[in-house]
């Protein structure tokens, strides 16, 4: 069932991409759509105006698609970023991929994954500031305010209007773009992309930015990591020219089977939909190859994982001058907040 998801969803990005007979059939759904979404974020942004979160500032982190663009990578990004800076960065997440119930948990590394999610447990683990899983994500970040926290980062928050926001990186993934420019269901859009207009930063993840944008690029790290957490990491070329299956329950599965064939590794494609739960079944095989999955999945396995079970970390690399732009932004934010005081 996990393998036919994936495959469907692959098959119906093939149709946003596109402004065929799909999405004209669906259009009257797409009008309805949008405009129910833009009537929810004029109430709910009349509503925060009476919200304050007491901290130097929020950084909203989102995109407009459904599907991933590159949002963890960067989160994780900008909490080290901050910390270097002299601040106390923490992040506030939805938590999607964990249980429904899963509201005012305060995330560690030794969490679990079914109960948090895989995406804030692996920000945790990677990070090390505080990490806040809330449906209310007003809560959530007071209750990292509360923790000690000067700068709240809103992971996948962009459509979570009634949370303040000071400053607002849009994600956009370099080979899908807006696909269609339609929103759901005709497209892939989660809100109107005149939406992109409220947005301060434009990176693009895997592809050429345009103007106004920048690019971020996803690197992968010098090692592959046992999935249990023993013995040493292998460098790439351990694996290379060399079957071995490869695991993704991403959005965009085959943008690890591509880093993993431009590695030379001769893979064999498991493609799972984003978040999927795996069982210990789904990442066992008879043949003895090594199975490689990405750091999202590997949270998720880390128990029933096997000593041939292996997972590649990556990392966000943005230019200089966004790193720039981003800081003084900041920086001018915290000190008209502390005047207003």
């Amino acid at each position: 069932m996990g393998r036919f998801k994936a495959w469907l969803g692959a098959r119906i990005w093939d149709q946003w991409c596109q402004r065929g007979p799909f999405a004209a059939a669906m259009y009257p759904l797409s009008l309805a759509y949008a405009g129910a979404v833009e009537w929810n974020r004029h109430r709910l942004e009349q509503a925060r105006r009476g919200i304050t979160i007491p901290a130097k500032a929020v950084i909203v982190v989102g995109n407009l698609t459904v599907g991933g663009s590159g949002k963890t990578p960067m989160t994780i990004w900008l909490a080290k970023r901050l910390a270097d800076a002299g601040y106390r960065p923490g992040i506030v997440s939805r938590g999607y991929g964990g249980r429904g119930d899963a509201a005012g948990i305060r995330v560690t590394p030794l969490s679990d994954p079914v109960v948090v999610g895989d995406e804030p447990l692996l920000i945790a683990q990677r990070t090390g500031v505080p990490v806040q899983v809330d449906r209310d994500r007003v809560r959530g970040a007071r209750a990292l305010t509360d923790q000690g926290v000067d700068v709240v980062i809103a992971d996948d928050g962009m459509q979570h209007h009634r949370l303040p926001r000071d400053i607002t990186i849009l994600m956009i993934d370099g080979k899908r773009r807006l696909g269609n420019g339609l929103c759901l269901p005709s497209g892939p859009l989660r809100e109107p992309k005149t939406a992109r207009e409220r947005a301060d930063f434009v990176l693009v993840t895997g592809g050429e930015p345009g103007p106004g944008e920048f690019a971020m690029e996803l690197v992968p790290s010098s090692r592959l990591q046992r999935v249990d957490g023993h013995g040493e990491g292998y460098k790439p070329h351990r694996f290379a020219r060399r079957d071995a299956h490869a695991v993704a329950g991403i959005a965009d599965p085959e943008r690890f089977f591509r880093m993993l064939e431009a590695a030379d590794i001769d893979i064999i494609r498991h493609p799972f939909p984003d978040h999927h739960r795996f069982r210990p079944h789904q990442i066992r095989f008879d043949d003895g190859l090594p199975v490689l999955m990405t750091e999202k999945d590997a949270v998720k396995c880390r128990t029933f994982a096997q000593e041939n079970h292996w997972y590649w970390p990556i990392a966000a690399r943005v230019p200089s001058a966004f790193e720039s732009a981003l800081l003084a932004r900041l920086e001018t934010v915290a000190r008209i907040k502390k005047a207003l005081i």
